[in-house]
């Protein structure tokens, strides 16, 4: 049975067109100003996004304020602070005068002795209580506990900031070394990254310490420090390769890379111009995230004395100062200053870092 199939002529069907209406397009362009929708419409380029993800979220705004006060705090506090991060208050003076005559006998003959005064005079203002002139008191030494806050600010987050820096440049050249090249380059690299991954960080830092405390004047000298930093760059750049590493061995087989393979561009410019400006965002991310841990690495090390010498200002020698019980107990001023900013600093570091990598996630909708 045959079935005829009947075919619209979509030239005969008619489709129902709503009439134009002037007025409302007069009226629509009015309101445009006369310009089109389309100039109205404008998409935000990839970095006004994260922007725009970051600044949307309260508790990364929280952290970004906290990390400019801090650093307005540590770097422009002490140009308006009337003491400096050695000078003493002298300002003190106390004297204990007494005097008596004394007789005493020498073989049965009493003797009358001439009147003595003892003075004292004590110009050290050390332990002093909060007061318009030191806002949070003094310390043993007479110095002043506020400003010390501050010159310690400057220590404790310049080293974060250079020693961060430093593993990342040593993380990204190797680890983009090995993720591009592959074969025995990346056997080699890898192997040396599981070796420095096994170092204990805290003992090495301790023999280390001791070690340095016995080698002419470093004991006494910042250099100390700085050196003991140098090591934990060595060590610390391991987790900054394996991200770069494992985000190139991905990117390596894109097209993009293909298309620059064939251009004939060079493997310097493959690697630095094409494949490490894609990385940017997860090392932005880890970077921000591990500048707290270097902070607190620091406060580790002052807190147990093999960092800084006690007489320069870092925030790890004033909670040093935590370990003396007559301290501990009365002189809370001394040492809570520089706990809440260490607190401060390695939340605000956290909330910036949480806020940087769900900005850089295309999956985030909020």
């Amino acid at each position: 049975m045959e079935e005829e199939i009947k075919m619209e002529n979509p030239e005969e069907s008619e489709i129902p067109v709503a009439p134009e209406n002037e007025e409302n397009n007069e009226i629509s362009q009015d309101k445009l100003h006369g310009e089109s929708l389309g100039d109205r419409v404008k998409a935000l380029s990839p970095a006004a996004t994260v922007a725009k993800r970051f600044f949307r979220s309260k508790l990364s705004m929280i952290g970004l304020v906290t990390i400019i006060v801090l650093f307005v705090f540590s770097f422009l506090g002490p140009l308006c602070s009337p003491w400096g991060e050695k000078e003493a208050d002298n300002n003190k003076s106390d004297a204990m005068i007494s005097g008596s005559y004394i007789t005493y006998s020498v073989d049965d003959t009493e003797l009358s002795g001439e009147e003595i005064t003892y003075a004292w005079n004590r110009t050290l203002n050390d332990y002093a209580g909060i007061s318009g002139d030191h806002w949070m008191g003094t310390d043993r030494q007479g110095y002043d506990v506020f400003s010390r806050l501050m010159y310690g600010g400057r220590v404790s987050l310049t080293i974060g900031f250079v020693v961060i820096l430093l593993e990342t440049l040593l993380g990204v050249v190797l680890g983009g070394i090995s993720g591009y090249f592959g074969g025995w380059v990346d056997n080699v690299i890898m192997r040396i990254v599981d070796l420095l991954s096994c170092i204990p960080t805290i003992p090495l830092m301790l023999i280390l310490g001791f070690a340095l405390n016995g080698i002419g004047d470093l004991e006494t000298s910042i250099m100390k420090l700085y050196i003991i930093m140098g090591v934990l760059c060595l060590i610390g750049w391991v987790g900054t390769a394996r991200l770069v590493r494992g985000q190139i061995l991905s990117l390596r087989e894109q097209e993009f890379m293909l298309a620059a393979k064939c251009s004939g561009l060079s493997t310097r410019s493959k690697i630095f111009k094409h494949l490490l400006p894609n990385v940017i965002p997860q090392l932005i991310v880890s970077m921000t995230l591990g500048l707290g841990n270097v902070i607190l690495m620091e406060a580790t090390l002052g807190f147990l004395g093999i960092g800084a010498p006690l007489s320069t200002a870092t925030w790890g020698n004033m909670i040093n100062l935590v370990q003396d019980m007559r301290i501990r107990s009365y002189y809370p001023n001394m040492w809570i200053g520089a706990g809440v900013c260490i607190t401060l600093a390695i939340l605000a570091f956290n909330f910036v870092g949480d806020g940087l990598r769900d900005a850089f996630d295309p999956k985030m909708k909020r």
